[in-house]
């Protein structure tokens, strides 16, 4: 992803996208679906997509909390003379696509 939060949302629904195009062929081939290499795939992107949720939830939290501060007296003088500024939320474009992310089925 790029340098900045938008950048990588947008990277982050991109990828998710192409896991979902990628399950649903799988659906039409049995023998893939059944394979113990393609399975354990399937448990850790499930896994990283967890993982990737909980830090967003964390990021997202933070700058809550930042832009909030920045706002609010008497933290807002600081924050103006530190050089703090308000920043963006990770939000992913696609919301739908996230939402959707491809489930393990075993």
């Amino acid at each position: 992803a790029g340098n900045n939060v938008s950048d990588a949302a947008k990277a982050e629904g991109e990828l998710s996208q192409a896991l979902g195009r990628l399950f649903a062929v799988a659906e039409n081939y049995p023998e893939l679906k059944a394979n113990e290499g393609f399975i354990r795939f399937q448990q850790q992107q499930q896994e990283i997509e967890d993982k990737i949720q909980g830090a967003r939830r964390f990021y997202n939290g933070g700058v809550r909390d930042l832009n909030i501060k920045i706002k609010v007296f008497p933290t807002n003088i600081f924050a103006k003379k530190l050089g703090f500024e308000k920043r963006e939320f990770f939000e992913v474009e696609d919301r739908k696509v996230v939402e959707s992310a491809p489930q393990v089925k075993f």
